[in-house]
């Protein structure tokens, strides 16, 4: 089996529609930089938040700072995952 069978859709638009790739990898590109800038720091102080002061952290939203961080970190692969599918 070539290839060209496992070619999604959106993989074939990409090819046929080069502009709006470049677009779209641009996008991926900025967005991927600006969710994943201060994830380490974010992530590190937040952890390091809750261990050091424990209940009163999650009744400060600590926990909720860590689910938000996760979700930012999704947002953050899923537009690396649009660009790197642009690069091909």
């Amino acid at each position: 089996m070539s290839a060209s069978h496992h070619e999604s859709r959106f993989f074939k638009w990409l090819v046929r529609h080069w502009i709006c790739t470049f677009l779209l990898m641009g996008l991926g590109f900025v967005t991927f930089g600006a969710a994943s800038v201060n994830l380490v720091t974010q992530f590190s102080a937040n952890i390091n938040f809750l261990l050091e002061h424990g209940w009163i952290a999650v009744e400060e939203d600590g926990l909720l700072q860590l689910v938000q961080l996760l979700g930012t970190t999704y947002v953050a692969v899923a537009f690396y995952l649009l660009f790197k599918t642009c690069e091909h």
